[in-house]
């Protein structure tokens, strides 16, 4: 369907340029939104090999707390964790993708003063098990591949968001907007034609008619 416009050279030429932007436009949306897949596949499958890895840390972690847990006593278990030897401080950053942007996760751990030294333990080792002390260890150690998930789940989240957009765009650029500029353009040249030929038709017949009186 064309656009409701007056046949004339002037619009003719307005909507000539309007296609051109439209083409041009469409084309950038397009690269952009084939960019955007890429990146976004390559943090999917990383996202997937973080998450696999981290599962599989969480599942021992919290086996071998259940095993710390049926060796030791409740009120000893709730004792050793209750006062924790560090806080994580977050900062929250942004870092642009193909103009989507993502967060980006600086942290930092601060001693809160309940345990010795830098210690990731907040208890001492007379009263606890061995399984507790590895399940802490693996919780600690596994922490910045946890930060380093939630910063890419979220980021995922943001490019599919954007990559939806972007794809809504580029169709209604490839099939509503160009084809009706199309086709309006066809549909004025098509006039304007019929107007030079009806013109020429008339001019004709005026040169025919001073003939004949001469």
């Amino acid at each position: 369907m064309e656009i409701r416009v007056n046949p004339t050279r002037m619009e003719l030429n307005r909507l000539r340029r309007r296609l051109t932007m439209a083409q041009r436009g469409h084309k950038l949306l397009k690269d952009k939104r084939d960019e955007l897949i890429r990146q976004f596949m390559i943090l999917v499958r990383k996202n997937k090999d973080l998450r696999e890895h981290i599962e599989k840390e969480l599942t021992d972690a919290f086996a071998k707390f259940l095993l710390a847990r049926a060796v030791m006593s409740a009120e000893n278990l709730e004792e050793a964790l209750m006062y924790p030897t560090k806080v994580l401080r977050l900062d929250v950053h942004r870092q642009n993708i193909m103009s989507v942007y993502t967060p980006k996760f600086d942290w930092a751990e601060e001693e809160t003063g309940g345990g010795e030294g830098s210690s990731i333990y907040p208890y001492g080792f007379v009263d606890t098990s061995a399984e507790l002390d590895t399940s802490i260890e693996t919780l600690s150690n596994i922490l910045p591949q946890l930060m380093e998930l939630a910063e890419g789940e979220k980021s995922v989240q943001l490019m599919a968001e954007e990559i939806e957009k972007t794809r809504r765009r580029v169709n209604a650029l490839e099939y509503v907007l160009i084809p009706r500029l199309e086709e309006t353009i066809k549909y004025i040249t098509m006039k304007l034609d019929e107007s030079e030929r009806g013109a020429l038709t008339r001019l004709m017949k005026v040169k025919d008619m001073v003939r004949a009186k001469t």
